[in-house]
């Protein structure tokens, strides 16, 4: 049995829009399935924030679209931190593969790239 490795990634939106939202976490989703070569069996389950100023659609929807129609998935609010960076969608993906940590590759899109400067390429 593979072990359950925590994939990270971040992405930010223009507008609190349901497309604008749709769209970036599809393309955050999508780019840390190709980032790690994973198929929609590896994933084990799903968590998603978004910064309190994104309330016009529930990110969870762009993981349906691509099919991910069994995983479990939770969407939160990200804590209201003062000066964080607003309109953030942040994902935390557990994953069954036999990839090291230091394997994972870690996606930060758009704004949000340098949040963790440290773990995306």
């Amino acid at each position: 049995m593979s072990p359950v490795r925590g994939i990270r990634g971040a992405t930010t939106v223009s507008a609190n829009a349901h497309q604008a939202i749709f769209e970036a976490t599809t393309e955050l989703l999508l780019s840390i399935v190709a980032s790690n070569g994973l198929a929609s069996s590896d994933v084990a389950s799903v968590f998603l924030t978004m910064t309190p100023d994104l309330n016009a659609q529930f990110p969870a929807l762009a993981a349906r679209e691509i099919g991910w129609k069994d995983v479990p998935l939770l969407c939160a609010v990200e804590i209201n931190v003062p000066d964080a960076l607003p309109m953030c969608i942040r994902v935390l993906l557990h994953v069954n593969t036999d990839k090291t940590q230091r394997e994972i590759r870690h996606v930060y899109l758009r704004g949000a790239h340098n949040l963790r400067p440290d773990l995306a390429d």
